[in-house]
Formats: C-alpha cells, sequence, structure tokens
C-alpha cells in the first residue's frame, strides 16, 4: 500500500513538473524599456544586440546603413479566449526601429498603439455619417 501511494506521488509530482516546464514558452520582451537603453550616437550594432537581440526584420538601405526592426504583440488572458477574445479588447502593437550607419546607432523610433485607437474619428455625434 505504501508502494502504491509513493508511487502515485511520484507520478503527481513528474506530472505537475512537465506541466510548469511547458508554460515557458518564449522569452519576454519589454521593447519601451531596452530602447531607452540605446543612445543614439554612441550606442553600437552590438549593444542594439544585447540590449534587444536579434531583430525581426532588417532592411539595407545603403551602403553601411541598415535598419532593423523590432515587433512585440501582447495581450492579455482574456483577449487570448477564443471565440469572445476578439470583443474584450484589442492587442498592444509595439513597434522598434533602429538605423545603423557604421556599425553606430544613428536613430531609434518607438510606437505603440492597438487597434481602437482611431476609433475616436467616429465618435462623435455631430459627424456625418458616410454610407
Amino acid at each position: 500500500m505504501v508502494l502504491r501511494t509513493n508511487f502515485f506521488l511520484l507520478l503527481f509530482v513528474a506530472v505537475a513538473l512537465a506541466n510548469i516546464s511547458g508554460c515557458y514558452n518564449k522569452p519576454v520582451r519589454h521593447l519601451a524599456s531596452d530602447v531607452a537603453l540605446l543612445k543614439v550616437g554612441s550606442s553600437t550594432e552590438e549593444d542594439v544586440l544585447v540590449f534587444l537581440g536579434e531583430p525581426d526584420e532588417q532592411q539595407e538601405l545603403s551602403e553601411g546603413v541598415e535598419t532593423w526592426l523590432y515587433r512585440d504583440k501582447s495581450m492579455t488572458i482574456l483577449e487570448k479566449a477564443p471565440l469572445v477574445g476578439k470583443r474584450l479588447g484589442s492587442p498592444e502593437y509595439k513597434v522598434v526601429m533602429v538605423t545603423i550607419t557604421n556599425k553606430i546607432v544613428t536613430e531609434v523610433l518607438y510606437s505603440a498603439s492597438d487597434k481602437d485607437d482611431m476609433n475616436w474619428a467616429d465618435d462623435y455625434p455631430w459627424q456625418e455619417k458616410k454610407e
């Protein structure tokens, strides 16, 4: 009986640990705070890789000039819910564009928005309805 109890306890612990490790799926990006660490004119290409990691997209504009693009989409647990998630909110999109000239950061642009940002354009009662 004790052997059976120990087996089930060991099995329960193994399953619990397997489930906990399954919760980790990807590293979290904190683009807003990480971008603040970059200094235009003094940060290098290596600094960008350390602070932001590998870019999601790279574009070579001309010889020695590159643009690195970082994107992040954050959603709440309710927004991830199937079927009703789209009605409970909209995800927030964050984009960072870093321009590197001769391995030195020359420009950093950060923007954050969500799908509802432009809804203010149609919320005034005095506006004419276009149909």
